[in-house]
């Protein structure tokens, strides 16, 4: 069983927790609330947050009233939500060894971290801490590439991904579709733009779990491009605030067995 995060994003994101605070949008209402809504979630019933960075998700659903546990195994992302959220309990852990009892919690929810995971192990442990009939939900926010600038923005990271793991590659789906575990997935999604400052922006890209393990010099090339082309384009140009735009995709399942 695995029980080390995945080495880009042990390189990457000890390095990057500031930046994801700042840079990183959070979760509209309205897919939090389908998701809320989905799994069940408020007073009187536990949820645990895995992968729970420096708490976006977190903080979305502390207005609910459940119970929330939030397992981060970053540090320093890890200190940025205890900060943020101090009446979360949190602790250090990963998705193939949850540090939780069994039967322990009444719904799972992960937002942009479980293609991190190594799907099978993952399952088999977001299982054990289900009380039987709970949910998992997910959660990612996908840049909207169909905007020129944005997809401008992805041509300046992607070379650098290496082996770094990825939500449209499908790895996450796939173990999901073999697991007997849980129930076929439900599905929506919602728009969303995120608003913030040039340098938000990059931020936003500094961020990233490949380009924050990047050597110094070579990060900050990539971070001048991103500077350079929110200067030149015709969208951002001038702009003391920028709007990115993000498709937020929602998956729920309940555990059977």
């Amino acid at each position: 069983m695995r029980t080390a995060i995945h080495d880009a994003a042990a390189r990457g994101f000890p390095r990057a927790a500031e930046d994801y605070e700042r840079g990183r949008p959070g979760y509209p209402p309205d897919a939090v609330a389908r998701l809320v809504e989905a799994l069940r979630i408020g007073p009187g019933r536990h949820v645990l947050d895995l992968a729970a960075g420096t708490g976006k998700l977190t903080r979305a659903l502390e207005p609910s009233g459940a119970a929330l546990v939030a397992v981060e195994p970053v540090a320093e992302m890890r200190a940025m939500l205890e900060r943020a959220s101090p009446a979360v309990q949190t602790v250090d852990g990963v998705a193939e060894a949850i540090p939780l009892a069994e039967d322990s919690v009444d719904a799972v929810v992960v937002g942009s971290a479980f293609h991190w995971f190594d799907g099978g192990p993952a399952l088999a442990e977001i299982r054990r801490v289900l009380r039987p009939v709970g949910g998992l939900g997910l959660l990612w926010n996908v840049r909207d590439e169909s905007v020129p600038w944005v997809a401008a923005l992805t041509e300046i990271m992607e070379p650098h991904r290496g082996a770094a793991p990825r939500y449209a590659a499908g790895a996450w789906r796939a173990a999901l579709e073999r697991s007997r575990l849980f129930s076929p997935l439900e599905s929506a999604s919602f728009r969303h733009v995120q608003r913030l400052p040039p340098e938000g922006v990059v931020a936003r890209v500094a961020s990233v779990s490949f380009v924050a393990a990047l050597p110094a010099g070579k990060r900050a090339r990539v971070l001048d491009r991103v500077r350079r082309l929110l200067e030149r384009d015709p969208v951002t140009r001038g702009r003391t605030l920028v709007e990115l735009p993000y498709r937020t995709d929602v998956f729920w399942t309940t555990a059977v067995g």
